[in-house]
């Protein structure tokens, strides 16, 4: 059995599953979530927790049934706690504001760069615009938006400048010397 499959999902209070058809629904304090179940694999609901089941032992049951039952996991999750990403922006003069669902950031290009957030996902920026917080239910589209985010100005190994996540560590290069 797959180490990850065979481990059922525990439900936290006030989170509830449903199998309807091929669709597991996940609600919880947070939201509602929904996941299409992934081919070779069964989901069935108990008492308080959710349980994934393979139909035989072939290499792609094996791994649809670990990756089945992560999914379940991470949604379960996301309705009970949320997922939160944190990024900071490193330059003179780069900064960044959000006003409604819309991100602009100042990151010394000749234009604003401009992200519009899907829904069920929030950016907040603290009082020194430097400080990026994406938060939301969805732990796929959390990580989406604060890749792209990061994606318009990576942080570059000679200064250091560029938008990168919160504790990351950018190698930093010797410049040219004159000899």
């Amino acid at each position: 059995m797959s180490r990850i499959g065979k481990v059922p999902v525990q439900l936290p209070a006030g989170v509830k599953a449903s199998v309807k058809g091929q669709e597991v629904f996940v609600e919880g304090s947070k939201g509602k979530l929904s996941f299409g179940i992934l081919p070779h694999t069964s989901v069935e609901v108990e008492a308080d927790k959710v349980v994934v089941k393979r139909d035989n032992d072939s290499a792609v049951s094996k791994a649809m049934h670990g990756t089945c039952r992560a999914r379940i996991a991470n949604m379960v999750k996301g309705v009970s706690e949320g997922y939160v990403k944190k990024l900071e922006i490193q330059g003179v003069g780069f900064k960044a504001s959000v006003a409604g669902q819309v991100v602009t950031m100042i990151l010394g290009y000749a234009h604003p760069c401009v992200y519009n957030l899907p829904a069920g996902v929030k950016v907040t920026v603290d009082d020194s615009s430097t400080k990026l917080t994406v938060e939301g239910i969805d732990k796929n589209d959390v990580g989406r938006v604060a890749a792209e985010l990061r994606a318009f100005y990576p942080p570059e190994p000679y200064k250091g400048k560029g938008v990168r996540y919160v504790g990351e560590h950018v190698v930093h290069k010797e410049g040219k010397t004159v000899q």
